[in-house]
């Protein structure tokens, strides 16, 4: 998970996307269910914008738990997971979940034929999705723009 904040100084280098959109990065680590409040506590008084629920093994199972906690401090939750919306967070963007499986299962089905995993082609995901929640940007007084819930793939409302 990450936690952002505008930066009023020269943000310190995080990679090429927080830097050029001169937002600076709060890791929140948090390795166990249990250590997720404690990562949220951790925050403090320099409060972030947004949080940014990236993809891991503790993020998706625990969606709901780190969504609640998200809403509790007033965050509003992004991640590429449409799940994260479905359970409150307020936007996601990401390629289409069954789509990717349908590919995985095309590739476990060429293996079992007998290709060799190293002789086939890396893909790329070509259809994405945004799912925007309504409910929850009313939640934390966010207004969000028209031009974004016209070009949405589903708002929760």
């Amino acid at each position: 998970m990450s936690a952002h904040r505008r930066s009023r100084q020269k943000p310190k280098k995080v990679g090429a996307c927080g830097g050029s959109l001169n937002l600076t990065l709060q890791k929140l680590v948090a390795r166990r269910p249990r250590e997720l409040e404690g990562a949220f506590a951790a925050i403090g008084s320099d409060r972030p914008d947004v949080l940014l629920v990236t993809t891991n093994a503790l993020s998706f199972p625990n969606r709901g738990i780190i969504v609640e906690l998200a809403l509790k401090n007033r965050l509003p939750a992004m991640s590429a997971f449409r799940e994260i919306t479905e359970v409150g967070g307020l936007m996601s963007y990401g390629s289409v979940r069954v789509d990717r499986f349908r590919r995985a299962a095309l590739y476990v089905a060429k293996i079992l034929q007998g290709a060799r995993p190293a002789d086939l082609p890396v893909e790329q995901p070509s259809k994405y999705e945004l799912v925007i929640n309504l409910k929850t940007a009313r939640s934390l007084n966010l207004e969000i723009p028209c031009d974004l819930l016209l070009v949405a793939d589903e708002v929760i409302e």
